[in-house]
């Protein structure tokens, strides 16, 4: 192992091929920094199913604290079914979204799991659904009692059957997931997402990313008071490993047979595993001093099974109601504002130009396919791009479809195996809620630093931001904190309103495009440059001819479906890349490998890199 005395080098990987190059050199006119050697050659395979299992413990982490949120929120009761098929479902109806996500979707490496948006308006769902016993006259005492109540729970008489109801419960909000994922898959068909987003700029992306990275901190502070000396070792850990160690090199050996050519080069494995090595470490230790034990709400009186096929309505099929149909819609909105988002950020971290029209379109409808999915299945949450997990992405500096194509096999492995999936419950909270803090943290740092793209010192955009920003904070709490729940009459708008108002993602999202888009403000002050309506435009207009074009081909479709594209009907041609793309002016269309590689192959030599913002090909 060597120590290098010089600022770590970003790396980044994204394509099949999975060649690692560094970001571009810190800034020449600092004296104290150097350029580094460009570190080519193929991704090892033992390497990329290590950073595969961290995205899996993160994801891990977000289906555990969405599932035990959601049954705590219910009576005292249990399931027909073991909460392990339910988490085993979760995981494999995330797996198969994240593989269609990769492969023709927005082709970013995204990892799908549900986000907190599904669980605010679940939790919405069940609190707002009246009990039988409470609905009988005579009881209006107890009716107003529940209504005044923010957390409702179903009653606990002699003449409620707690089982009835909690089987119930999660049927009504999996047919809002169903209801979620197909309003989402068809605004994705139509083209909505791409006609959106090239009008959210720096104020409205960076706000929204800001939102994401805080919104999170109530339930984090939740599970890391269960035992705070395990959480602060877990975020001790992460920090030296990914900051401190982040430089330190060690030569790997590639699990395949290298050519002749190629060379054993050195990898910062500190910093790449740097969520591994934490949670493995403290696993461990919390196994020894007996913390490792599956919460209540996630255990079984018997023992899952080992193999389990998930299919539609094996327990019961989702129940559709006006309730689940507006809080259908209020998941479909918020879940679409925060994957626009991931989309941007991820984008962003691998310094690529931000996605087209067509990308985001395709990436939304495959969204919703999968909501659609976990919804059939049973599962009471859908599927969207993790904000965690591309937090991790810019912990570690490195990104790749390989990777990403691994997570969503290992996904739905352990969807057919509910017994390896209830062994990721036994991981401790305190580590659960120490994971997502330093994720989150890194989402919020990414929202911070897109402000600069815009000129932060306007009046306008102060206002804008700091708008933004304080309402989608301050609603959620407000409706949070009030003692009695505001009521139309009509409980299905209740249930819209509810949700849509505690949604802060939604919020920010929401207020910063209608003031971005209705206040007066010139191209260069909104940061959008040259007068281009497209995100981080400053970034993308410095970026160099010939890797602008090799990066586009990320987001086109796979070389198999892209021939399909002359027989799409005119409505979904939305779907598909146009013509004048720069991927297509070079003529003629290539493997899918080199279209979605972005980083020069094993095969290529090293070019030398420049600062121009972005890395330059010579």
């Amino acid at each position: 192992m060597s120590r290098s005395p010089l600022n770590p080098n970003q790396l980044q990987s994204v394509g099949s091929q999975d060649a690692l190059a560094p970001l571009p050199p810190p800034v020449p006119q600092n004296p104290s920094t150097h350029s580094w050697d460009p570190l080519c050659g193929s991704l090892p395979w033992g390497l990329s199913c290590l950073l595969a299992l961290q995205h899996v413990l993160v994801m891990a982490s977000l289906l555990c604290v969405s599932h035990l949120l959601l049954l705590c929120s219910l009576s005292p009761g249990g399931l027909s079914y073991s909460p392990s098929q339910l988490l085993a479902s979760s995981f494999f109806s995330c797996g198969v979204s994240t593989i269609l996500q990769t492969w023709m979707g927005s082709r970013l490496p995204l990892v799908q799991a549900p986000s907190l948006e599904f669980l605010i308006s679940a939790l919405v769902l069940t609190s707002q659904k009246l009990p039988l016993a409470i609905q009988t006259p005579g009881n209006c005492e107890h009716r107003t009692r529940a209504r005044a109540s923010l957390m409702m729970h179903l009653c606990r008489g002699p003449s409620c059957h707690g089982l009835r109801h909690w089987n119930t419960s999660l049927q009504e909000v999996s047919g809002a997931v169903v209801v979620s994922g197909l309003l989402q898959g068809t605004m994705g068909l139509l083209g909505s997402p791409g006609r959106v987003f090239p009008h959210c700029g720096p104020l409205v992306l960076a706000p929204s990313l800001v939102v994401a990275g805080l919104s999170a901190h109530r339930e984090v502070a939740q599970f890391c008071s269960a035992h705070w000396g395990l959480a602060l070792l877990v975020i001790l850990l992460m920090v030296v490993c990914s900051q401190h160690l982040g430089s330190s090199q060690f030569h790997v050996c590639p699990w395949r047979r290298a050519s002749a050519s190629s060379t054993h080069t050195p990898l910062p494995a500190f910093r790449l595993l740097s969520v591994l090595i934490p949670v493995a470490c403290v696993w461990i230790v919390s196994a020894f001093l007996g913390f490792s034990v599956i919460p209540q709400e996630l255990s079984a009186p018997t023992k899952a099974p080992w193999i389990w096929l998930p299919h539609p309505g094996e327990w019961n099929w989702p129940l559709l109601t006006p309730r689940a149909l507006a809080a259908g819609i209020s998941m479909a909105l918020a879940a679409s504002t925060s994957s626009l988002g991931c989309y941007a950020l991820c984008g962003r971290l691998l310094h690529l130009p931000p996605p087209p029209p067509h990308a985001c379109s395709r990436g939304l409808s495959l969204e919703g396919l999968g909501s659609v999915l976990a919804g059939l299945l049973g599962s009471p949450m859908g599927t969207a791009s993790s904000f965690p997990n591309v937090g991790k992405v810019g912990l570690i500096q490195a990104g790749s479809q390989q990777v990403a194509h691994l997570v969503g096999l290992l996904c739905m492995g352990l969807g057919l195996s509910p017994r390896l999936a209830q062994l990721l419950t036994t991981i401790p909270l305190p580590v659960v809620g120490g994971v997502l803090g330093v994720t989150q943290a890194v989402v919020l740092s990414a929202g911070f630093s897109s402000f600069y793209l815009a000129d932060i010192d306007s009046g306008r955009n102060i206002f804008i931001v700091g708008f933004s920003i304080f309402m989608a904070l301050l609603l959620p709490r407000w409706f949070r904190e009030a003692p009695v729940l505001f009521s139309t009459g009509w409980s299905p708008l209740d249930v819209l309103l509810h949700s849509l108002l505690t949604q802060p993602i939604f919020l920010a999202g929401l207020s910063g495009f209608l003031l971005e888009n209705t206040i007066p403000g010139t191209q260069l002050e909104r940061g959008l440059g040259q007068g281009l309506p497209s995100v981080f435009t400053a970034q993308e207009a410095r970026m160099p001819q010939k890797p602008r074009e090799k990066a586009a081909q990320v987001y086109r479709l796979p070389f198999p479906i892209q021939n399909l594209c002359p027989c799409i009907p005119q409505p979904l041609r939305c779907l598909c890349p146009l013509p004048e793309d720069p991927g297509d002016e070079e003529g003629g269309s290539s493997e899918p490998e080199e279209m979605a590689d972005l980083l020069p192959g094993s095969g290529e030599p090293c070019p030398e890199s420049s600062r121009e913002g972005f890395r330059s090909q010579k």
